[in-house]
């Protein structure tokens, strides 16, 4: 029997359970409505403040989480790997149980930290006697990003810790024994062979954080509208499904290519 045979079954399942739903959310965004032309929702929503706001908030949120989360976690990657103190080992591996976790469930420990009746602003209130506490930036657009940085740092730690782990020691200890303090052995022997991984690492980030529903919807942050919450919005609270498919096919396009381009990355860096 040919070995092509072998693989028709799950390209068959492959293309029933993901390629046909995602081609009828293409065809709904180019199905014509009311005799109108077969882009004709695409110019309507292009056209739409809602759309375009969605957009810019999707992306700077996007932008703004993966580069927290590159600075952040290249210095507790940093700590980890070069810093000896007790616990460096159970701490590098719960950094892979932490990728398993759901975004949500950081978004409710932050809520009951910081949130209207979390943890801080009770504290605040017990101390000062006060109705209310300070702490109420969760349900803002810089609640999202912390929350973000929080749960995807990670994910840029996770490929560091494996570069840093291949790391020649012995470069380290000549550049220290030539005099060099450690910011400049960090910046002239460690930096430059972290950079594939960090690559890796922060455009992974990027594509995560274009697609995050969760985060936001727990938040429950106002006027924080990405593009997936746009195409709920549509499709659940409004009904307008083309509009949902459309919106649905540009995120698509966008985590695709980004996607891409962080495959070819990652097979630079060996991650």
């Amino acid at each position: 029997m040919p070995r092509g045979v072998w693989a028709l079954p799950p390209v068959a399942v492959l293309a029933l359970v993901f390629l046909y739903p995602l081609v009828l959310v293409v065809r709904q965004s180019l199905t014509p409505e009311d005799g109108g032309g077969t882009f004709d929702a695409y110019g309507s929503v292009f056209a739409s403040a809602a759309f375009r706001e969605a957009l810019w908030t999707t992306v700077w949120l996007a932008v703004g989480a993966t580069a927290g989360c590159l600075v952040l976690g290249f210095a507790l990657a940093l700590v980890i790997a070069f810093v000896p103190f007790p616990g460096a080992r159970a701490v590098a591996k719960f950094i892979d149980v932490f990728l398993s976790f759901p975004s949500f469930l950081i978004t409710l420990a932050l809520l009951f930290i910081y949130g209207s009746v979390g943890m801080a602003n009770g504290v605040w209130t017990d101390l000062t006697g006060t109705a209310e506490g300070p702490f109420r930036f969760l349900a803002t657009p810089w609640g999202v990003l912390l929350a973000e940085i929080t749960y995807f740092t990670p994910f840029v730690m996770r490929p560091l810790l494996a570069a840093f782990s291949q790391l020649d020691t012995a470069q380290l200890e000549v550049a220290a024994g030539l005099g060099a303090r450690p910011a400049r052995i960090v910046r002239r022997v460690i930096l430059p062979e972290a950079l594939p991984a960090l690559a890796a690492g922060g455009g992974l980030v990027l594509v995560l954080c274009l697609n995050e529903f969760g985060i936001v919807l727990f938040t429950g942050a106002k006027g924080v509208t990405t593009l997936p919450m746009l195409v709920y919005g549509k499709a659940i609270l409004e009904s307008d499904y083309q509009a949902a498919c459309v919106v649905a096919v540009v995120n698509i396009a966008i985590s695709v290519g980004l996607f891409g381009l962080y495959r070819m990355v990652s097979k630079r860096a060996g991650a």
